[in-house]
């Protein structure tokens, strides 16, 4: 074992195996397909450790595999689209900072509505929310990770805030765009003018 291998190792043993479960529920929506995309993902690192660069942070290394894992099945079809799974449901991000055996009924429902806002989510957008709010990545690992130009990244974010604020503001479910908007600034800025 090298010295990359233990690095890896000793990275998912620690710290980010929580984080990577949690990623992986998000995209698949299903307890064991998570699970089996975290095993896939660890055994995708140890197996590439020598191609891990230093100079990314092993997460966002670690959560690029897991995406490139994910894209492909859905490509193969190992994986059923995200329309024909059940929602996650709040119980199930056990990796999450609420605790349920503590936090007040009134946080519990806040807690849900939050994760049914960005379930309500388009999933381009849902996946830029988890990235960025969930786990901490910058625009720019976010961009890395999916493999996108951080301008892409910003946009979902603007509109995912949009569309989710609404759902706030107006107390009801806000239906996602069935195209993605040309400039999320404008659609925020006509939307706040016609306040």
């Amino acid at each position: 074992m090298n010295d990359k291998q233990q690095k890896v190792i000793d990275a998912i043993d620690s710290v980010e195996l929580p984080a990577l479960w949690q990623f992986a529920l998000q995209l698949t929506h299903d307890k064991q397909d998570a699970e089996l995309l975290v095993q896939r993902t660890c055994e995708r690192a140890l197996e590439q450790s020598a191609r891990y660069n230093d100079k990314e942070t092993l997460k966002s290394w670690l959560f690029t595999i897991a995406y490139g894992i994910w894209k492909n099945e859905l490509r193969s079809k190992a994986i059923s689209l995200r329309n024909n799974r059940p929602a996650v449901n709040a119980q199930a991000l056990e990796a999450s900072t609420l605790d349920w055996h503590t936090a007040s009924p009134e946080t519990r429902l806040e807690f849900q509505k939050i994760v049914n806002a960005m379930e309500a989510l388009p999933e381009d957008q849902r996946i830029v929310v988890q990235l960025i709010y969930v786990n901490g990545f910058s625009y720019t690992e976010t961009a890395s990770i999916l493999n996108i130009a951080s301008g892409v990244v910003m946009n979902r974010l603007a509109t995912a805030r949009v569309t989710i604020g609404e759902r706030f503001l107006n107390n009801k479910p806000v239906k996602p765009p069935k195209k993605l908007p040309q400039s999320a600034p404008a659609i925020a800025k006509s939307r706040v003018g016609s306040l």
